[in-house]
């Protein structure tokens, strides 16, 4: 059975494809976005598989 490791990051609106692509390389997958503390700013959820 997978075993799951989870973060959640701060996402700036004008920076959003940058985070991700970094996040991305370092294997984390996205899961979900929702709205952060103010309009400018989103919550993102990630996943990756966790190293035994």
């Amino acid at each position: 059975m997978t075993k799951w490791e989870y973060i959640t990051v701060p996402v700036l609106i004008h920076a959003t494809k940058q985070i991700l692509d970094n996040m991305g390389q370092d294997g984390w997958e996205l899961v979900q976005v929702v709205p952060g503390p103010s309009a400018e700013n989103l919550v993102a959820w990630f996943k990756r598989p966790k190293e035994s």
